[in-house]
């Protein structure tokens, strides 16, 4: 087989397992079958591509000219790479987390569920292998689509209101994000990703630089969480567990820090951005959501309200990284995609276990936890650890990167941000910790042992991921060397 065709097929796979998934409404097992054999075969696809990501070599595939200088593309290249090992991975823990978890908590209309999360993770990596910003608005605004059904799953009220509230703000977004791409066609003439930026070559003055970059961010910061941009984020934790996992560390927002990387380095360019003074807008914007996200987490008795504010927190440490212009603030901020993916999946897979298990959602009445959930409570531990920065915990690394990458510009604000933000991280989870180990439960956790195999078992694999990937990062799969060659490429 020839390694062009393999975006292609990596994008259809799960697409190629939607008939059958339906097909199979009235056979849950063959139903899950499909589910995972196609996540297994997505991931083994994009392993492929790893080697010639490494070596700084693209693989690409035009797939029609809607018009001159036009075309639908995938192109692998190594930041695309990066970002489908983290999807097409994930997706595989996710699929078995959500077996227990659909399974134990007796939802409705899982077929669909099973469905639209097939199309989520199709549309995820057409925008990581996306070559042009044509090709990744169409799967941008696919993902907005595929996720709705995922976010208003219970049909109850809060989740209707919950899924008009993202598809007002994704849907605005998306039209943002088309204008700014029509704009920078007419003025460059492509749209095509470039290492470096295609603004390089042209003149542009300081207002209209700055009115694209706000179109463009106003488009990728949506699903980037930025403030105040963010607020349909918390709201949509009326979804299913497994679906915030999705939304939080797999797909939704990680394709909106994703989006913001590829116009930072592969639209606007280092130069330019620096020249007009649009990374400083950004590192405001950025820092204002770190600190502001962390302090409203304390407010949120709901495990995954609270959860929900850290990750819009904790986007911003990459966005933030990005904006330094620097290599080594880029390469953590890079970094933090995986880092945070592997953290926060595991601290939304261990609340959904509580909650299917002890039918508990809020942190005040989980004293005494771990002693009937010790490897969920354990996970939960391993997680909060790694997203304050705590070593060996992968979120060290990326910390420590993102720390250096301030220095390395000679910026001593953002060095605060992080600093404060790390303590906050510590100051929000810590006493869920303390209250599951520490203080005594009552009566109602009397019989009561760990979930199911299908959710512990998901949720101990990544956190023993979080641990080995932070003595190791470039374990398995080269993350860190292919965040350098990112890096290296786009300076």
């Amino acid at each position: 087989m020839e390694l062009t065709y393999i975006p292609l097929l990596a994008v259809l796979v799960s697409l190629a397992a939607v008939p059958f998934i339906l097909l199979s409404s009235n056979k849950p097992n063959l139903r899950e079958f499909w589910t995972i054999a196609a996540g297994v075969i997505k991931f083994l696809l994009v392993l492929t591509l790893v080697p010639s990501a490494l070596d700084g070599e693209t693989v690409k595939i035009t797939l029609l000219e809607i018009a001159p200088n036009l075309p639908l593309v995938l192109e692998a290249d190594s930041f695309g790479v990066f970002f489908a090992i983290i999807a097409s991975g994930l997706w595989i823990f996710t699929s078995f987390y959500s077996i227990g978890y659909m399974r134990g908590h007796d939802e409705k209309k899982q077929t669909r569920y099973f469905a639209s999360f097939a199309i989520c993770l199709s549309s995820t990596i057409g925008i990581a292998f996306s070559g042009n910003l044509l090709t990744f608005i169409i799967f941008y605004e696919m993902l907005t689509l595929a996720t709705y059904p995922l976010v208003i799953h219970s049909e109850n009220k809060k989740a209707i209101a919950a899924g008009r509230k993202y598809l007002t703000y994704t849907l605005t977004a998306g039209l943002l994000l088309i204008a700014a791409a029509g704009i920078t066609y007419s003025i460059t003439g492509t749209l095509d990703f470039q290492a470096g930026g295609i603004f390089g070559d042209v003149e542009l003055s300081h207002s209209m630089a700055v009115t694209i970059f706000l179109l463009f961010l106003g488009g990728v910061g949506v699903k980037a969480g930025i403030m105040p941009l963010h607020s349909w984020l918390p709201s949509a934790m009326a979804a299913p567990t497994p679906v915030s996992a999705l939304l939080h560390a797999v797909a939704v927002v990680k394709s909106g820090v994703f989006g913001v990387i590829r116009v930072i380095g592969f639209i606007f360019g280092p130069d330019v951005m620096a020249t007009f003074g649009l990374n400083e807008i950004l590192m405001v914007l950025a820092g204002f959501t770190v600190i502001v996200a962390s302090l409203l987490a304390f407010a949120q008795d709901n495990l995954k309200r609270r959860l929900a504010y850290s990750t819009v927190g904790h986007l911003s440490y990459i966005v933030l990284g990005a904006a330094l212009l620097t290599e080594t603030g880029l390469i953590g901020s890079i970094m933090h995609i995986s880092t945070h993916a592997t953290m926060k999946i595991t601290l939304f897979f261990c609340a959904g276990a509580i909650m299917v298990n002890l039918h508990k959602k809020d942190i005040s009445n989980m004293n005494g936890i771990a002693s009937v959930m010790p490897w969920t409570m354990g996970a939960f531990t391993i997680g909060s650890m790694g997203l304050a920065g705590i070593p060996p915990i992968n979120g060290f690394v990326s910390k420590w990167y993102l720390g250096a990458g301030v220095l390395e510009g000679d910026m001593m604000i953002p060095l605060i941000i992080l600093v404060i933000s790390g303590l906050l991280n510590v100051g929000y989870f810590f006493p869920i910790i303390h209250r599951a180990y520490f203080k005594k439960g009552g009566p109602e956790l009397e019989g009561h042992t760990e979930a199911s195999p299908f959710m512990v078992v998901p949720l101990t694999g990544t956190a023993i991921l979080s641990v080995l990937f932070g003595i190791y990062p470039d374990l398995f799969f080269n993350f860190f060397d292919l965040a350098t060659e990112i890096a290296s490429t786009i300076f």
